[in-house]
């Protein structure tokens, strides 16, 4: 997708990780069982790992990573010349 991403391992880090992930379970709420891992894209928390497959399954993903300024001019180049 020309996506670059930036992964923290929490479990790699004993000092907080165990921390970092608690505080991440907070911020989506008890109802989400998935936990992590999780995505952020420009800087906000968008979801766990299901809800971003979800997104790009019904066609979100892409406009947040683009609004972001996450995605290269060379993906929307490519997937415009294997449409036609």
């Amino acid at each position: 997708m020309g996506v670059n991403p930036t992964v923290y391992e929490l479990d790699e880090d004993p000092n907080t990780g165990k921390d970092m992930e608690n505080a991440l379970m907070r911020l989506l709420g008890s109802s989400s069982a998935a936990g992590v891992p999780v995505v952020f894209i420009g800087g906000k928390l968008v979801a766990a790992m299901d809800r971003v497959m979800a997104s790009h399954i019904n066609g979100t993903l892409v406009p947040l990573l683009k609004e972001a300024g996450a995605l290269t001019c060379h993906y929307f180049e490519s997937k415009t010349r294997n449409s036609i």
